[in-house]
């Protein structure tokens, strides 16, 4: 009996292993699920910061994730990185044939080390298509502005509703306060701040952990708060025990509780 739940996650391919598709499989094989990964756009990186995007051919998109999806259920898809409308439009479009499947979207509009990866074309394409689409979005405080056009955060998490998502997660790591707040949105307003202490280094690929350990408890069964609650905790644990393969930032160690056995 296969007790695997398939996730499918739409990413960008990071050659450091920090980020991605690279992330969201070592995450979602932690949960016990099957990872099956579509590859967004190419990257040149390495843990400082992205240097170029190549963007995949949106067509072939749809069609890998047409012939996927008519052999494997899918119990969640996970969406990463984007770098195009015609992509965001690409992955719109196989969204709209599972509307039953649960979304969660990572809204990834920068690398960590600062280089921007969207653009105004972009930010508007996943507002008008993507966001009405999304059971759960996991916007950083930066990533939340940015697709608001506001200051406040709770603000944010009001607007972000009324576009259309579903539940909405704002995590608070590029605030400048003593702990991490984050905001869970819900039904128009806020339902939980959750508080976790700061942790001493910069990480690369904590966004893609989190959201990827969303979908992974989505697909095991979890209900949305439960899925958003579990996942913090995983994914704080894996960057308390993260590593520096390189000369930039630290990268989560998807797999702590292996190591602490």
């Amino acid at each position: 009996m296969n007790n695997r739940p398939a996730v499918l996650s739409f990413s960008g391919h990071d050659p450091s292993g920090g980020a991605g598709v690279q992330a969201d499989i070592e995450t979602l094989a932690s949960h016990h699920c099957h990872s099956v990964s579509i590859i967004t756009a190419l990257t040149e990186q390495d843990t400082q910061n992205v240097s170029k995007l190549i963007p995949q051919d949106p067509d072939h998109i749809v069609r890998q994730a047409m012939t996927l999806m008519a052999d494997i259920p899918i119990k969640a898809i996970k969406i990463g990185l984007l770098g195009h409308p015609k992509t965001a439009l690409a992955v719109h479009s196989i969204i709209q044939h599972h509307p039953n499947i649960p979304v969660v979207l990572d809204p990834v509009l920068a690398a960590g080390g600062g280089t921007d990866l969207s653009n105004d074309k972009l930010i508007k394409t996943i507002k008008d298509f993507l966001l009405p689409c999304t059971t759960i979005l996991t916007p950083n405080s930066d990533e939340a502005r940015r697709l608001t056009g506001l200051k406040d955060l709770t603000e944010c998490g009001f607007n972000l509703l009324q576009q259309g998502c579903d539940y909405v997660l704002i995590t608070g790591t590029h605030e400048a306060t003593p702990e991490v707040s984050n905001q869970l949105f819900h039904d128009g307003k806020c339902i939980e701040t959750y508080t976790w202490n700061r942790l001493p280094f910069s990480y690369h690929g904590s966004g893609c952990t989190l959201a990827a350990s969303i979908a992974a408890l989505l697909a095991q069964g979890l209900d949305a708060v439960d899925a958003v609650g579990e996942a913090q905790e995983f994914t704080w644990n894996a960057l308390q025990a993260g590593f520096q393969p390189g000369k930039g930032q630290h990268i989560p160690n998807r797999f702590f509780w292996v190591d602490g056995e």
